[in-house]
């Protein structure tokens, strides 16, 4: 089955949909990790995890032929920072190239747009996402912000352009 990747706004309906099924994947994933957190640190977590529209450089969905999303990456600026946000292929998309496609369209538009370099956030529970990022070329660097005092353990990458 074929896909193409588009450009859509951030509250595009299959953007939406997809940022709330990679939202309880996560969930699930991290709550045996997260379960001892004060409710203080799980906001400032929240809070450093948020990404605000203003940000936001692009959305970008894999789609079908009949429109339906197959998976959805966010670009956005983190200061002077270009970061590869919220990526997540469906179920059914998976093995098919979806998220190279996602990953590479980020660093197309990162490059494009000047950037030096793409860097992005992930946690060991993610085991696929860190497969596809270490063959995307991404080469793991210290955590940054806004992540060093919330989320310690993260792995951070970046791919220099």
């Amino acid at each position: 089955m074929r896909f193409h990747v588009e450009q859509v706004d951030l509250d595009d309906p299959r953007a939406l949909a997809l940022r709330g099924i990679l939202d309880l994947d996560l969930d699930e994933r991290y709550r045996e990790a997260d379960a001892d957190d004060p409710p203080e640190v799980a906001a400032q977590r929240n809070a450093a995890l948020a990404t605000h529209p203003a940000q936001v450089v692009a959305t970008l969905l894999a789609v079908d032929a009949d429109g339906s999303a197959l998976g959805h990456v966010l670009l956005r600026r983190l200061g002077e920072e270009w970061e590869l946000k919220r990526l997540i292929v469906t179920a059914a998309a998976r093995r098919r190239g979806v998220g190279r496609a996602l990953t590479d369209a980020v660093v197309t538009r990162a490059r494009d747009g000047g950037a030096r370099r793409v860097i992005l956030q992930s946690g060991r529970m993610q085991p696929e996402s860190l497969a596809l990022y270490a063959a995307a070329g991404f080469t793991p660097i210290p955590v940054y912000e806004p992540y060093i005092a919330t989320m310690p353990d993260s792995l951070c990458f970046e791919r220099m352009l």
